[in-house]
């Protein structure tokens, strides 16, 4: 059985923010006999007092917050994060779980109005990026249970570490405000410290006979390689990959429990797609002789972590996927063995865009490893029956839409098994079988994949409406069209902004006096002037005085000189732009993280 937490380190569930002229104050208002947190707005500075102090002038503003996030410290100023508005979205293993509906920024950057003029300019730039990071989605926390770590290994906690705060059982990879707890880690806060997560919680309930089911279906992302779609491809030189999502799968009956974990990450080496205006921009496999190590050192802390690995690759065996493929291919076949196996399956060559039912090939071929590798389960006096003790790995370029359906298919696999382990299901029955248990199911896998992918891509996942519906439809291959253009944009132009607030949450970049405040390096003459927005002006304009003209040539012969003038300035900005698309886009300005 799961301990329970020792309630002299209960979090405070609701607090009251009152905003003095010179400090913050953090009250607890639910009910809990605590001090209160006080936070310099000169510096950020933090103490704790007995009591919110009593105002001598104006009226306090106060708002009611329901947990502090966490500090980021700039230049000159610290940035207070807390929810504003939270959302009760179901419960993991009988603990309220809730969404940030609402993130808020409060500066405490009094101080910047002392410094140099230089140094106000890049506070607040820095600071303007906190305005993205407001806009972070799929941030979930609880005040009660570690959502960070899945059934099993909240199983195999010793009784002196379920005792600990939360943040302090917490596995750091999927604590996304890790590196904001730094500064209340140091003052000692644990009340006040509450781990997020950011991936996708959904659950549903349904009945078969007599038995009702819960279903939960839980995702954690990881923050080592953290960011946006184009901006974070393949692996570190450490073997972090890129979009590292652990997911778990669990179900409730009778007082049972089954879980079933399983990942998805980039390509585990170092690899890059650097955006530059084209619809598809070419893969580059970077220090292709570091590939075997870096492959190595992913697969072998996956080891550690979840035991025997089967690593399924979706990608394309031709073209500029194939490439990859083969690099990835070669780079662990030397770390084969009984504890890790390797499967490709060309998604799109047998499944095409409409034929997802040809998975059950590729199930034919691990099914052994999901039967011999098991599942978690524990009985309702809470003993444990079955452990997970192997992995699947799946990925495809994004790891977004060729695995979500990938997932989902092995997710109701495995869910079958239990059903009928449990009783539930005959040897002849499948979910299936039952209607609205099936739809409910493939909502479930649709929006989790949604979920994930909305925060790598932008969009919801392709390829959904076979998740969400099991077939392909029309209206979905219409909206496939719509997201695809739509990551294009995000990709090229907003992008590179969201990888700099990202990084600077993570702590992946660290705001330096002696480095942000150094000269910068003179940008090339093309980058001094390239903006998208204007040369799309400029070739909207060219285009629309070259008809004008031409639709005077009757009049005047020299008009036709005129519409070939504008029509030749158009295509030649055009090609301008195509030759050095790079410079156009929206690119991250910070430090990009070493390979």
């Amino acid at each position: 059985m799961l301990a329970k937490a020792d309630p002299s380190q209960k979090l405070y569930t609701r607090m009251r923010l009152w905003e003095y002229a010179d400090q913050f104050v953090v009250e607890p208002s639910d009910g809990s006999s605590g001090s209160c947190l006080a936070i310099s707005r000169l510096n950020g500075s933090m103490s704790l007092l007995d009591e919110a102090p009593n105002s001598t002038g104006h009226s306090p503003k106060v708002q009611t917050i329901f947990g502090v996030v966490g500090m980021l410290k700039l230049l000159a100023g610290s940035y207070l994060f807390v929810i504003a508005e939270r959302e009760c979205v179901g419960s993991y293993l009988g603990h309220p779980i809730f969404k940030v509906s609402k993130l808020k920024v409060y500066p405490c950057d009094q101080s910047v109005k002392n410094s140099p003029e230089e140094q106000k300019k890049m506070e607040s730039e820095f600071s303007a990026m906190l305005k993205v990071a407001e806009k972070t989605p799929g941030l979930y926390f609880s005040y009660d249970v570690n959502i960070t770590l899945s059934a099993q290994r909240l199983n195999d906690l010793g009784d002196e570490s379920r005792l600990l705060p939360l943040w302090r059982q917490a596995e750091p990879r999927f604590l996304w405000n890790n590196y904001m707890l730094e500064i209340l880690i140091d003052c000692k806060l644990d009340k006040y410290m509450l781990p997020v997560i950011q991936g996708s919680f959904q659950n549903f309930q349904s009945a078969i006979g007599k038995d009702t089911i819960d279903v939960t279906l839980i995702a954690r992302r990881c923050t080592r390689r953290t960011g946006t779609r184009m901006w974070r491809r393949g692996a570190d030189s450490d073997g972090y990959v890129a979009n590292f999502v652990e997911s778990e799968q669990i179900v409730h009956l009778n007082g049972y429990t089954a879980s079933f974990v399983q990942v998805r990450g980039s390509i585990p080496f170092l690899w890059e797609q650097i955006v530059d205006l084209t619809y598809k921009p070419k893969f580059e496999i970077v220090k292709p002789q570091e590939a075997p190590r870096v492959a190595e050192r992913h697969f072998l802390d996956l080891r550690k972590k979840y035991g025997n690995v089967l690593a399924v690759d979706l990608v394309n065996k031709n073209g500029g996927e194939g490439r990859l493929h083969e690099k990835y291919a070669s780079s662990i076949q030397n770390i084969l063995g009984d504890d890790l196996r390797y499967v490709h399956f060309d998604f799109h060559r047998i499944c095409g865009h409409i034929h997802f039912e040809r998975l059950s090939i590729l199930y034919d071929q691990i099914e052994d490893f999901l039967v011999k590798n098991r599942y978690y389960l524990i009985n309702d006096k809470g003993e444990k029956i079955e452990a997970q003790v192997g992995i699947v790995r799946t990925n495809c370029i994004d790891c977004l839409d060729r695995t979500n359906v990938t997932q989902s298919m092995i997710g109701r696999k495995m869910l079958e098994l239990q059903l009928q382990r449990l009783g539930v299901f005959d040897a002849n029955q499948n979910i299936s079988s039952y209607p609205n248990f099936d739809d409910c199911f493939k909502i479930l896998w649709a929006n989790h994949g949604d979920d994930i992918s909305i925060q790598y891509s932008g969009t919801p996942a392709l390829k959904g409406d076979f998740v969400r519906f099991g077939k392909r439809t029309s209206q979905g291959i219409v909206k496939d069209g719509i997201n695809a253009l739509t990551r294009y944009y995000l990709n090229n132009f907003i992008d590179g902004t969201k990888q700099d607030a990202n990084d600077l949450l993570q702590g992946h970049y660290i705001v330096s006096v002696s480095r942000d405040m150094a000269p910068k390096k003179p940008q090339k003459r093309v980058e001094s002037i390239a903006s998208f927005p204007l040369a799309f002006a400029l070739i909207t304009m060219g285009f629309f005085f070259a008809m004008l003209s031409l639709r005077r040539v009757r009049d005047d012969v020299w008009q036709l000189v005129f519409s070939l003038f504008w029509a030749g300035l158009s295509l030649g900005i055009a090609a301008f732009v195509k030759a050095n698309g790079r410079v156009f886009c929206n690119r991250p300005r910070l430090y990009k993280p070493p390979y």
